[in-house]
């Protein structure tokens, strides 16, 4: 598709935030199945059904404007999930605390991969006057950001001084 307008970077950009959590969906799982923390795995599958959600809803507004949201693969997420699984799970660790850590520290690169998306989207979304669509969208941004400062809860709050 060409971009000829903002209406157009919308719907790609719908398409593109689908693929970025289409992509990260197994690995946030594969995360909390790793996590010995029982707050972080609990947090970590909390975040999967998140982002499970957040695709039910960004389906729906894509079909409302009809366009397939599997229509764009987000390379920017391949990347992240890449490294997620390099360092999050197929690194060797000789201690739980920092493989956590490490855990932490992936995921929360997903997620601000996804709050620029979803703020992005949000911005579109109003400047066009498709404000049920923004308002679905704040909502996902809003929950993102609820899981994002869980995990920071978290990773201050045990996990960080335990692996120290």
């Amino acid at each position: 598709m060409a971009i000829g307008s903002l209406k157009d970077v919308y719907l790609d950009q719908l398409q593109d935030l689908w693929s970025a959590n289409k992509q990260s969906l197994d690995v946030v799982n594969e995360l909390g199945s790793a996590a010995t923390d029982k707050e972080l795995s609990k947090a970590l599958i909390a975040g999967a059904n998140g982002i499970s959600d957040g695709m039910e809803k960004v389906a729906e507004i894509c079909s409302k404007h009809d366009i397939d949201p599997t229509g764009s693969h987000c390379h920017g997420m391949q990347g992240l999930v890449k490294e997620a699984r390099a360092h999050g799970l197929e690194e060797t660790f000789t201690d739980d605390d920092a493989r956590d850590a490490m855990i932490i520290t992936q995921y929360q690169r997903m997620v601000h991969y996804a709050l620029a998306g979803y703020g992005c989207l949000v911005a579109f979304a109003n400047r066009l006057g498709e404000d049920g669509d923004g308002a679905i969208l704040q909502d996902c941004l809003d929950s993102t950001y609820n899981g994002d400062r869980t995990m920071t809860a978290i990773a201050t709050g045990q996990v960080n001084k335990a692996a120290v």
